[in-house]
């Protein structure tokens, strides 16, 4: 069995109370650094990608080169998916550590919090961060996300401001029109400096109505490992409602190999959605059409 990634959260923490996101219910929590250590050990014989987050932002670890050095050590590729508030917790060696093959920020988070910064101080680090590397000729990418493109465009305003500030950063013209319009998938800005699109999405819940059965990622292409240490199907059970094991407890082998994980697995294979949750996460219908 092997995945094109696996999550691993390394806190729940993410610092913010944006409002795409769903409540976080289970209580604060970081990966202790030995076991994190004990579980990218085990996750090196599945994949050759760690995605350092579920719901809790990377970013927010004072002591992230640490985790990185661990990834690193093991010959894996991190990617760390952040709001962009606490780029300046660390330095760009640490940001340009040489794991790193990606950094996705989350650039919706400003439109969707209460916060004292202006737009332009939180913009200014976001850009450094972009500068440096074209500078510095790094090659990981850096994929700035709005993923707000709804249908009734509730945040055309927001993204109004947004691109006109890209477009004098990187010399590249930005028509929000056009945009909403043809809906790219992404546009390059720069040398491996994205600007990445998609729609607001459901979190998957168990008061979510039931949209029934259909295959789905999970366990296909990713699984993912919370702060806790237990192991769920996919990337959007943050709460660990279908916990298919915990680390503390058992080996990542053992755990793939539960009836409840080969069940989900057989299942999604004839379009068959096992987990009440599955039934009822809208996520799925995307690799349904």
């Amino acid at each position: 069995m092997q995945f094109y990634r696996i999550y691993i959260e390394l806190t729940n923490v993410c610092g913010l109370r944006c409002s795409f996101c769903p409540t976080k219910e289970l209580p604060d929590k970081q990966m202790d650094i030995a076991f994190f250590d004990a579980v990218v050990k085990q996750a090196s014989h599945y994949t050759k990608e760690i995605a350092c987050h579920v719901v809790g932002d990377p970013l927010t670890q004072s002591n992230l080169h640490d985790y990185l050095n661990i990834i690193h050590k093991h010959g894996l590729k991190a990617l760390l998916t952040t709001s962009g508030y606490f780029l300046k917790k660390h330095s760009y060696d640490t940001l340009f550590h040489p794991c790193i093959k990606q950094i996705n920020i989350s650039l919706n988070s400003f439109n969707k919090n209460d916060t004292s910064l202006s737009f332009e101080q939180y913009i200014r680090p976001i850009l450094a961060l972009c500068h440096e590397k074209l500078q510095r000729e790094e090659e990981l990418f850096i994929n700035l996300r709005v993923w707000n493109l709804d249908e009734s465009m509730s945040e055309r305003d927001f993204n109004t401001m947004l691109f006109a500030r890209l477009s004098l950063a990187f010399d590249t013209p930005l028509e929000i029109d056009n945009i909403y319009k043809k809906r790219p998938k992404s546009i390059r800005l720069a040398s491996k400096i994205l600007l990445h699109f998609d729609n607001y999405f459901e979190w998957p819940s168990l008061n979510n109505k039931n949209y029934g059965h259909g295959t789905c990622q999970g366990l296909q292409s990713h699984i993912a490992i919370l702060a806790s240490g237990k192991v769920v199907p996919c990337c959007l059970d943050c709460d660990g409602v279908i916990e298919l094991g915990d680390l503390h407890q058992d080996s990542l082998s053992n755990i793939l190999d539960t009836k409840r994980t080969l069940n989900m697995i057989y299942g999604f294979k004839e379009g068959k959605a096992v987990e009440e949750l599955c039934q009822k996460c809208s996520y799925k219908q995307r690799f349904n059409t």
